[in-house]
Formats: structure tokens, C-alpha cells, sequence
């Protein structure tokens, strides 16, 4: 039996899956925690829809409708089908509020999102110092004309034109705060991840595409991420004779040939089968692990069927299964031996079980002992050469426990071995040959390699394959070009290097190796983590490296965890791994975190392209309401005309530029870096030298436009007046020449065509053209609305004009060289942390008695998390029977209580200590709620140390079941 919420870390066995989604245990949970209110609500109601349909056709059909069933759920009274009355659990579901999600959620910002809000917050206090200095000023002028110069008196219209002063400077503050800019990130990074879907990367994490952007380096796996994962026995060394092809069976001796299908059929996970394929001229399909479908299919080649060895010998006769895991790098399977005894049959890494083989079956199936010279000619003569092929070796040998006389290469045995001591009962083996297998390089890697390399990202292999192997297939893939100056270090290696001798890892000794390693061969999931956590942690480099982990092991969770974005194998990954990823590949495959990288580029650069052109807009704006407030005591720009240009440049502006597609260009340049300015100096030349151009046009057109264009000056008019063509044409204009800086704001490196690839992004071209035809309907026909008065064609002309004078005044800007723009003016300058520190959210402490800086055990956590399942399961019928849809059931119940009440005795016996244990029941209790929502990963982050909970020997309540913290 597995608890609820455990893995299985190893082994293997059948399952019966009862239920699943919202229907199982879990889902319920999560359901009623509010994970899938939106679906349950919309089945609730399509129920509802169809049972009101039911009793419409009964009552036209005259036929008396039955009552619903009600009282408890176990009276066995059959309900009718067209009656379709949701259950309890249904009106649980309907009337329970879903929890908050951000109770148990730690609020924290990414690097852009924190360099933004200061941002906005900076531009804030800006525009409301000048807001309200535009009504200080408006109302003080008002105020020395009217009562000191003119002399007059109160009167009641005087209040309506303070009120219009309050208006424009509310209008000021409206356009100067740039509320779009959380929307455009959203924006951006919601399209993203959809658009990134296709891209078969799954996004768990939103800020993960932002950080994917300025990644430096990327550790990766080799097996199924830069190769096919479509194993296939390509050579093999049996009786002393190397094949460079599939040998024939009859060229085996019998006695071996049959020990080594036997060997291979039996000891592979019998859930590993090589299928038919699907149609003609197709591979025939594995299903299972890979390296074991390869040895399936090498069998299948030789002419002989695995199945019917394994319907001779079920899995139920197995007498011992050592399972393979990364410090064994091996399998063994032990069976009852024909005529008595025992046979274990082993497989593994070649260098790892010819070292416990003491016999080998030499020339014509002759038995010889397995001399150390022998084992090193083997490995020379071998081994080497395979894995310097690219390929992986895979030894195969067998022992026999005997009860009679005994070979030269079995063991003799009164009673059954002791299976526990592993390292006496697998030794001693008789080699019966080994195989090359064959992981053919994706095809398309290679060029994705050399697109990261020229994108300035370093790429490492990390495997657990041998250093030949690895060397070879870090070759083909472009990792280890000849000339450069690299290291290629085994596991084994690499932690003598870096650890000092207490056999602690030394980040300064780290630091002499991580620059130029690029393979990690003969690795474990702890070296891993060590590697990744020693690059994040360096400060070799200026800027701290940004590092990308692929990974699909249980045991790669940490490192996953650890890295700054963790990409997960979707295929061949299992659930910790995706837990504690960042972005799931759902193709397993190294071209995709390629693509990965370029969207994450696109991310910046589409909020860099909103920030370039709703700066230039808020400037050109704020600066033309105040000067104009004070120049002509009324604002050029109208409150709703201001509110208008305010949509244009927030709402539908975020929009259009924040979907813009990334392009190959995005991987021609180095990372940003954490410490890039957020406005460049292009994007400052651009935003200042677009501002200085429509400031110019709209003062010509305020203080001389009235007597170039021949119409009435609208300065000075009377509150309540009809609206002016003059202020309608600088209004009109306005818009015209943000309009067409919106165009080209979509370049901020300093392109000069800035048409390029306008139309792949329709949403762009859309909403420009929209914004466009409305523009045409407000000046037309807005009238006192938007205080426009109608234009002629010539008038709108001269709009255009200035408009499209945008477009050739930015080729202009950019021929400024940017070199010559002084550094201070870029903003955003410096480490990340500066800003997410300044930035306070709020956060909340997960319990109040607890002290900071403390972590909890992971023995605590994993109390904590058992133990709330297990009381949610007993509280009492009422919420067994709310959360679990079936009958109540007593003997279920009690079964659970009992498995509490051991549970707490077993802890009283060990610790005695009642009170500790019943402080720590009380503050778990309180926490249930809040754990359920969090993952196991977040409570190391969240729960303190100071609860009083003892360590629970997890081994007592599973052998084999452990929980990701656990890992």
C-alpha cells in the first residue's frame, strides 16, 4: 500500500488505478480547495440545464415525475436517470468557497517585473508633482487675473472654472502614471507561454520565460534530450568474437546463446516490449526503457522471441529483483533454477559487471577464468573503442547457486542465500558477452548547439554514460569543437577537484573547473546539483550566470529545484521531476529549450518596445498639458481627449507590441544580464529625440498653427465654448504622430527598417488600423463629446504629414551615434536585487511563534504533510462523506483511525514526550489549510524550525515510498 502523496523511488509492480482527476482523492481535495471551481461550476449547470429539460418533456408527456432521492447517500433507493440531482459531494463542490491562493504564496517578483514597478512607481511620483503643480498654477493665475487685476468679485462661475483646473490636472496624473506596464508584461508573458505550447514547452512558471531570456548557460541531459532515446544493439562481443553487425544465433554456441536470450528476457522489466509498428515500412514501436527495448530487440534479431521465456517464467517465480538505480548502474534478477538451486542473472554498465565477473565464456563457448589482464585487454580492445563510436556498453553475465555439486563457476548451497548482502550474492559472475547500443543524435541538435554557442550561451552535457561515450556524442552534437580548451571530467574526478580533504565542496577550488568543463560523464544526480549550484554561486564572471538544468529523474529534482529555470523531460520525465521544473519539454527534445530561449529574449524586447513608446507619449503628454496650462491657461489636449491617447498608449498599445513574434535575429547577441539598464541608451536616444519632434510640432501648431492654416486661434476662448478646429488639428495630430511612433517603437536596436515583419503580426496591424478608423470617427463626428470639431481634407492632410514626419524623423535619430549619448541617461542599471529588495509586498510569515532564517527537516515536513492527509481522512462521516463520493463506510473509517492512532503511539513510545507531540498536533492543525495548497519544495521555504515535531524515521513507514522533499 503507498500513502497518499508518495513516490515510488524504486522497484517495480503492477497498479490499479481507481480514479482520477477531480473524481480521485486529490482531486477532491483540490476541487474543494478551489484548483477547478470554473469546470465543476459549468457541470453543475449543464446537469441542472439537462434535468430541467427532463421534467419539461415529462410534464408535456403527462408523466408523473418522480422525487429526487434525499437522506443519506447509502439508502439504496435507485434514483431516476433523467432525474439527474447532483450528489453531496456536487453541492459541496457548488456551495464551498474556494480558499484564497495566495494564503500559502509567498508574492515575489521577477527581475523585470521588480525593475518595472520602480519604474512606475518613480514616473508616479513624477506626474503627481506636475499634476499638481498644473492646478497650483492654473488656479493661482486665475486667481491674480480675476480678483487682482480685474478686479472682480466672486461668482458661481468661477467654480466651474476651478473645477475644470482639478480636471486637467486629474487628466495630467491619469496620463503620466503608466498603469499599462504590469499589463503589458502579463500580456506579453501569457502570449508567450500560449505561443510557446506550440513550441512544445509547458510553461509551469511564468516568470521562467523572462528568465530563459538572459540564460548563460544550460547543463543538459544527453539520453532522449540531445539523442533519439531510440536505442538499437548495433555491436557485440560474445565468445571472444566481435560483431560489428547483429551476429547470427547459429554462430552462438547453444548453451551460451540460450543463457544470453534467457538473461535478457528475463531480467528487463517485463513492462519493456517491442511492439509491431503502426504501418508498413515504420520502426517497430519500444515501450519501456529504452536501453532495455534495445536488448529486447537485439534478441528479436537473432531470430528468437523474449515472450516466450518470459510465459515460462512469470514474474510471480522471481525469488529477488536489485533494481536499477544510479549507484548500483545495474539490474539483477534471481530465479529458481532448473533442478534445483538458483540462477541471478545481472546487467548493467560494462565497467561496473566485468569487474564482479570472475569467469567468461571464451572461443567455441569454453569456459575461462576472468583474469585482471583479461578485464584490461577487454576494456582496451572493447569497451574503449565502442564507446569511442558513441556508443553505450551493456555487459550481460549469470551466477548459479547450486545444491549439489558445484562447477568451477557455480556456488554450492545447503539452505537459501542471504539476498540481503548484496555485495557477496552479485559477485563472482560468469560474463556471457556485452553489446554496443546505439542513441543515434537527434538531427536537428547540432545546428540548435551551434545557435546557443552563437547566442552566448555555454552548453554542458551532464550524464551518467561513460567518458568515451560521452566525449564522442559531445562531438557529433558541436559541444567539443577541436582546438578549444576544454575539460571532460568523470564524476569521480570532478569531486576530487572539488573538494578540499574533509570532503567538503570548496567554492574557490569549484571555480578553477566550471569554466572550462563542458562533459560530466559517470555523473550522479548529486554531482549535478553540486555543478549547478557551484556556477549560480560563483562570482568568477562580472554578471552572475544565469544556468538552465534539464532533467528527468526523481533524483535530478534538486537540481531542477536549484537551477534558475528547470526544464523537465514531459515523455520520460517523472512527476518530482516536473514538480520542481520550471518549463516541462514535451517533446524531450534540445531544440526546444532553443526555442525556449528566443521567446524569453522576446519577452524583454517587447516590453522594451511598450516602454520606448509609452515614455515618449507620457512625456510629450504631461509636458503639453502643463505648458500649455501655463502658456495659455488651458490645456491644448482635452480630459477625455487626454483619457483617449491614454487607451491608445496603454491598453491597445500593451497589446499590439507586447505579441510581437520573436526572430532568429533574438540569438545573434549575447544575454542581456541581470544588470542590463531596462532603457537602453538607444531607447532613451529614440524616446527623447521623438519627444523634441512632436513637442516642436504641437507648440508650432498651438502658438502659430491658427495663422499657417488660416483658421480661428482657439487660445484664450470662454469656459463652455464650442470646440475649436485649431485645438481639434493638435489633437488629431497628437494622435497621428503616436500612431506612427508606434511603428517604430517595434525596433529598439537601432533598425532602420522598422516595416520588417510587420505583417506576421496581425494582432498589430489590426489594432493600428482600428485605432486609426476610430481616431477618423472622433474628429468627424465626436463634436462636444470629445470637444473635436469636424476637419477638412486639407486639414487632414496636414495631420498626416506631420504624422508621417514621425517615421523619416526616427531614420534621422537614428544615425545619432549612441555612443555619444551619455551613460547616466539609460535607467535600470545595476543588480536586480537593489530593486526587489526596495519593493516590499507584503509578505507573510507562515507562523507567527517561528523565528526567521530558520529551515524546517525534511523528516518535519514529511510528518507535517502525512499526517494532514491522514486526519483530513478522519474527522469525522460528515466530511468523509463530502469528500469522498461513495457510500459511507464505517470499516474504512476505522481502519484509517487505527492507522492514526499507531502512528501516534509508535511516536509516544519513541520520543515519551506527550506535550511536545500534542503542541506540534495543535500548530499542524492550524496549518493543515495552508499546506495543502503549497508543495513540498515551498515548505523548506515557508514552514520555520520551531515547531517542536520529531523526526520520523520514514524508513518504518515505507522502505521504498519517500516524498519529493524527501529526495
Amino acid at each position: 500500500m503507498l500513502l497518499s502523496g508518495t513516490h515510488v523511488m524504486e522497484g517495480s509492480g503492477k497498479m490499479i488505478v481507481a480514479a482520477v482527476g477531480v473524481n480521485s482523492q486529490a482531486g477532491i481535495i483540490f476541487t474543494l480547495l478551489g484548483a477547478a471551481v470554473d469546470e465543476q461550476e459549468a457541470e453543475i449547470k449543464k446537469r441542472k440545464k439537462e434535468a430541467k429539460k427532463q421534467r419539461k418533456k415529462k410534464s408535456l408527456t403527462g408523466e408523473e415525475e418522480t422525487a429526487p432521492v434525499t437522506g443519506n447517500s447509502h439508502v439504496s433507493v435507485p434514483a431516476p436517470i433523467a432525474d439527474n440531482t447532483p450528489n453531496k459531494h456536487d453541492d459541496a463542490l457548488e456551495n464551498h468557497k474556494p480558499a484564497p491562493a495566495s494564503e500559502s504564496h509567498k508574492k515575489e517578483k521577477s527581475v523585470l517585473q521588480a525593475k518595472l514597478t520602480k519604474l512606475a512607481i518613480q514616473i508616479g511620483y513624477a506626474g503627481s508633482m506636475i499634476a499638481m503643480l498644473t492646478v497650483v498654477i492654473l488656479i493661482i493665475r486665475f486667481c491674480i487675473e480675476t480678483y487682482v487685476v480685474e478686479q472682480r468679485g466672486w461668482m458661481s462661475s468661477h467654480a466651474s472654472e476651478l473645477v475644470k483646473y482639478f480636471i486637467i490636472g486629474v487628466t495630467v496624473l491619469v496620463v503620466a502614471v503608466p498603469e499599462g506596464l504590469p499589463l503589458a508584461v502579463t500580456l506579453s508573458l501569457a502570449y508567450s507561454v500560449k505561443k510557446m505550447m506550440k513550441d512544445n514547452n509547458l510553461v509551469r512558471h511564468l516568470d521562467a520565460c523572462e528568465t530563459m531570456g538572459n540564460a548563460t548557460a544550460i547543463c543538459s541531459d544527453k539520453t532522449g534530450t540531445l539523442t533519439t532515446n531510440r536505442m538499437t544493439v548495433v555491436q557485440s562481443y560474445i565468445c571472444e568474437k566481435l560483431s560489428k553487425t547483429i551476429p547470427k544465433f547459429s554462430d552462438i554456441p547453444s548453451h551460451v546463446g540460450n543463457l544470453l536470450i534467457q538473461a535478457i528476457a528475463v531480467n528487463s522489466a517485463y513492462t519493456s516490449r517491442v511492439m509491431p509498428p503502426d504501418g508498413p515500412g515504420e520502426l517497430p514501436k519500444q515501450v519501456g526503457n529504452k536501453t532495455e527495448c534495445a536488448l529486447l530487440g537485439f534478441v528479436q534479431a537473432l531470430g528468437k522471441n523474449y515472450q516466450t521465456v518470459r510465459d515460462d517464467i512469470p514474474e510471480e517465480m522471481f525469488t529477488r529483483v536489485y533494481t536499477f538505480n544510479s549507484v548500483r548502474k545495474s539490474m539483477s534478477t534471481v530465479i529458481p533454477r532448473q533442478g534445483g538451486g538458483y540462477r541471478l542473472f545481472s546487467k548493467g554498465a560494462s565497467e561496473i559487471v566485468l569487474k564482479k565477473c570472475a569467469f567468461i565464456y571464451g572461443r567455441d563457448g569454453h569456459l575461462e577464468k576472468f583474469t585482471r589482464e583479461m578485464q584490461d585487454r577487454l576494456v582496451r580492445q572493447v569497451i574503449e573503442p565502442m564507446a569511442c563510436d558513441g556508443l553505450r556498453t551493456i555487459s550481460i553475465a549469470y551466477r548459479d547457486f547450486v545444491p549439489g555439486k558445484a562447477e568451477i563457476n557455480q556456488v554450492h548451497i545447503d539452505s537459501e542465500p542471504n539476498w540481503d548482502d548484496e555485495e557477496h550474492t552479485v559477485n563472482n559472475l560468469t560474463c556471457l558477452g556485452l553489446v554496443g547500443i546505439e542513441d543515434p543524435v537527434r538531427p536537428e541538435v547540432p545546428e540548435a548547439i551551434r545557435k546557443c554557442q552563437r547566442a552566448g550561451i555555454t552548453v554542458r552535457m551532464v550524464t551518467g554514460d561513460n567518458i568515451n561515450t560521452a566525449r564522442s556524442i559531445a562531438t557529433k552534437c558541436g559541444i567539443l569543437k577541436p582546438g578549444d580548451d576544454f575539460l571532460i571530467l568523470e564524476g569521480k574526478e570532478f569531486n576530487r577537484r572539488i573538494r578540499d580533504s574533509n570532503g567538503e565542496v570548496q567554492q574557490h577550488l569549484l571555480d578553477r573547473v566550471w569554466p572550462k568543463l563542458r562533459v560530466l560523464a559517470r555523473s550522479s544526480p548529486t554531482d549535478k546539483y553540486t555543478l549547478v549550484k557551484g556556477i549560480i554561486d560563483s562570482k568568477v564572471s562580472e554578471n552572475r550566470e544565469v544556468v538552465a538544468v534539464t532533467g528527468d529523474g526523481t533524483n535530478d529534482g534538486p537540481a531542477l529545484k536549484k537551477a534558475d529555470v528547470g526544464f523537465a523531460m514531459g515523455i520520460a520525465g517523472t512527476d518530482v521531476a516536473k514538480e520542481a521544473s520550471d518549463i516541462i519539454l514535451t517533446d524531450d527534445n534540445f531544440s526546444s529549450i532553443v526555442k525556449a530561449v528566443m521567446w524569453g529574449r522576446n519577452v524583454y524586447d517587447s516590453i522594451a518596445k511598450f516602454l520606448q513608446f509609452q515614455l515618449t507619449v507620457n512625456v510629450v503628454a504631461v509636458i503639453v498639458a502643463f505648458i500649455g496650462a501655463c502658456a495659455v491657461r488651458d490645456s491644448p489636449l482635452k480630459a477625455v481627449q487626454m483619457l483617449w491617447v491614454n487607451l491608445i498608449m496603454d491598453t491597445l498599445a500593451s497589446l499590439a507590441l507586447a505579441t510581437e513574434l520573436p526572430t532568429p535575429d533574438l540569438l545573434l547577441r549575447k544575454p542581456y544580464g541581470r544588470t542590463k539598464p531596462l532603457i537602453s541608451r538607444t531607447m532613451m536616444k529614440n524616446i527623447l529625440g521623438q519627444a523634441i519632434y512632436q513637442l516642436g510640432v504641437i507648440f508650432a501648431l498651438l502658438f502659430v498653427g491658427d495663422k499657417m492654416l488660416d483658421i480661428p486661434s482657439g487660445r484664450g476662448t470662454e469656459y463652455g465654448s464650442k470646440p475649436s478646429q485649431h485645438f481639434t488639428i493638435i489633437f488629431n495630430t497628437f494622435v497621428m504622430m503616436t500612431l506612427f511612433n508606434e511603428i517604430n517603437a517595434r525596433k529598439i536596436h537601432g533598425q532602420r527598417n522598422v516595416f520588417e515583419g510587420i505583417f506576421t503580426n496581425p494582432i498589430f496591424y489590426s489594432i493600428w488600423i482600428c485605432t486609426c478608423l476610430a481616431q477618423v470617427l472622433i474628429i468627424q463626428w465626436g463634436r462636444m463629446a470629445f470637444s473635436t470639431a469636424t476637419l477638412s481634407l486639407e486639414q487632414w492632410l496636414w495631420c498626416l504629414f506631420f504624422g508621417i514626419g514621425t517615421l523619416l524623423w526616427g531614420q534621422l535619430v537614428t544615425t545619432v551615434p549612441t555612443r555619444k549619448i551619455p551613460k547616466i541617461l539609460s535607467w535600470g542599471r545595476g543588480h536586480p536585487e537593489e530593486y526587489t529588495e526596495a519593493i516590499t509586498l507584503g509578505e507573510e510569515k507562515f507562523d507567527p511563534d517561528s523565528q526567521e532564517g530558520k529551515k524546517p527537516r525534511a523528516g518535519q515536513i514529511l510528518w507535517i504533510r502525512g499526517l494532514t492527509r491522514l486526519q483530513t481522512q478522519v474527522i469525522g462521516g460528515e466530511l468523509q462523506e463530502r469528500l469522498i463520493p461513495v457510500p459511507y463506510s464505517k470499516s474504512s473509517t476505522d481502519q484509517a483511525i487505527r492507522v492514526v492512532n499507531a502512528f501516534r503511539q509508535g511516536l509516544d513510545a519513541r520520543y515519551g514526550d506527550t506535550a511536545t507531540l500534542a503542541e506540534a498536533l495543535r500548530k499542524q492543525s492550524s496549518l493543515s489549510k495552508r499546506l495543502s495548497q503549497t508543495s513540498s519544495i515551498e515548505y523548506a521555504d515557508n514552514v520555520m524550525d520551531e515547531l517542536p515535531i520529531p523526526e520520523i524515521d520514514v524508513e518504518r513507514l515505507s522502505s521504498h515510498s519517500h516524498t519529493e522533499t524527501a529526495v
